[in-house]
């Protein structure tokens, strides 16, 4: 699977179901493993719970890769 498809799903938490938002970049480790996703929030999560607009989500944090979403298990 390509980035750009990774891009292209949206990222939902699995614990209240609302949309999180979309994968702008991922972390790779230096051994070339993928470690996480960074996320860029929803407006309305930036706006209620912080000024940053995006987030990490650890690889031991996703849940499940289908082919329109990408389930998350992470509370804030």
């Amino acid at each position: 699977m390509r980035l750009s498809e990774l891009q292209n799903k949206d990222v939902v938490n699995v614990v209240d179901g609302k949309k999180i938002g979309n994968i702008i970049d991922v972390i790779i480790g230096s051994d070339g493993i993928m470690n996480g996703l960074v996320i860029e929030k929803t407006k309305f999560l930036v706006s209620m719970f912080t000024t940053r607009d995006e987030i990490e989500i650890k690889w031991k944090e996703i849940e499940k890769i289908g082919e329109d979403v990408i389930l998350v298990k992470v509370s804030f």
